[in-house]
């Protein structure tokens, strides 16, 4: 664990899995460093975690919190979570991801910490029917009950929680217009920062031609994100273009949790034009330079930032009407809805195949978009006001 002196607030993030910290937080642990807060990271083992923790200059725990139920495995994590609690003087808890929010909040409110921040990432409900869902959506109840604040990362999400009668209105709150941390649009996702020479060297270990056309997309590979479908569309889109070239970029993991079929995995690791990447832990900005549009197929969602960070990046967006991807884009200013269905989404790709002036457009407007909503320093000062308040 690295060393941080005593600072006004001692501020514990909980999450389960490591690749959720620089999605959720990011270079936020740096300016809440500068502001006098003492920050510290529970999380799951990681091959990253030490490297990143002195990267942001964060403490940290390692804690296995499992993404499914074990009776036995979560009593030990919320014993632990409690003694780091104690031990550290935590003033304020955040808890984020919806098994890590559960945990945190509970080992909170048994601890009496004075402020339990759940950030609502999505209704992971939504997608569940029957018996599990109504697990799943007690199981936010108890969340909501334990918190003091619950931070809705999207209006539809905040609406949504409302009339599924999660909490009480008075708990939520929305920083600006959404999200839980914002984008870096002056730095790191600005298309005028980008070095091209690295670019070309990407371009050659990916394989990907100047003169490709390259389909996007950036999350985790599972049915909900509309995987299924992307790659169906995909398909759909090279036998109506045979002459073209079509590649279609995957980045990110497969998961046992909503896990793809087995011929859907074995379609993208065999298909010469599909690329994937597997989990990228740097420089993600490089692999949204090469694409020409960016798909988010997904049933359901908190507030897609892959959506954001596409548009900062000038890309224009193909997204569903699903909770949290409803409100990443203007429809036919920055990028188009379409259905999660495979004939929709080979339309929406075959749209700016055919348009390549509505796809700059699109794009340019998308940038100024999320510069002028969604730029991370002004979530920032909300969550200032949040944690202060």
């Amino acid at each position: 664990m690295n060393e941080i002196s005593a600072k006004r607030f001692n501020i514990l993030h909980i999450v389960n899995i490591y690749f959720t910290l620089p999605f959720f937080i990011g270079d936020q642990f740096l300016f809440f460093n500068t502001k006098g807060y003492n920050l510290h990271v529970i999380c799951s083992p990681s091959e990253y975690l030490k490297s990143y923790s002195e990267k942001m200059n964060f403490c940290y725990k390692e804690v296995q919190i499992s993404r499914s139920f074990s009776i036995l495995k979560d009593i030990k994590a919320i014993v632990l979570i409690c003694r780091y609690i104690r031990s550290n003087q935590i003033n304020i808890v955040v808890g984020h991801t919806p098994k890590g929010a559960l945990l945190s909040m509970i080992s909170a409110y048994f601890m009496r910490v004075p402020k339990r921040i759940y950030f609502r990432h999505g209704l992971v409900y939504e997608t569940s029917k029957g018996f599990k869902r109504r697990l799943l959506v007690n199981l936010d109840r108890i969340t909501s009950f334990c918190a003091t604040d619950i931070v809705c990362v999207s209006p539809s999400v905040f609406k949504k929680s409302l009339e599924d009668k999660l909490n009480c209105i008075t708990k939520q709150v929305i920083l600006g217009k959404g999200t839980c941390t914002g984008i870096d649009t002056s730095k790191t996702f600005s298309p005028s920062n980008i070095d091209f020479s690295k670019i070309n060297q990407l371009r050659t270990k990916l394989g990907i031609l100047d003169d490709m056309f390259v389909v996007g997309f950036c999350g985790r590979l599972v049915r909900d994100k509309g995987i299924i479908e992307l790659v169906n569309a995909f398909h759909l889109v090279k036998m109506n273009y045979p002459q073209s070239r079509i590649t279609l970029l995957l980045i990110g993991m497969f998961e046992e949790r909503d896990s793809l079929p087995n011929e859907v995995i074995n379609k993208i690791k065999r298909d010469k034009d599909i690329i994937y990447t597997g989990f990228i832990n740097d420089s993600i900005q490089y692999y949204y330079a090469l694409m020409n549009i960016f798909v988010l197929a997904s049933y359901r969602e908190g507030f897609p930032t892959s959506v954001l960070e596409a548009s900062a990046m000038e890309i224009p967006v193909l997204t569903t009407k699903a909770t949290g991807c409803i409100d990443s884009i203007v429809e036919n200013v920055t990028g188009k809805f379409i259905e999660t269905d495979a004939k929709s989404i080979a339309q929406g790709i075959e749209f700016y195949i055919n348009n390549a002036l509505h796809a700059k457009m699109h794009g340019q407007n998308g940038r100024d978009f999320v510069k002028k909503n969604f730029d991370q320093k002004i979530i920032w000062h909300e969550i200032v006001n949040l944690y202060e308040r």
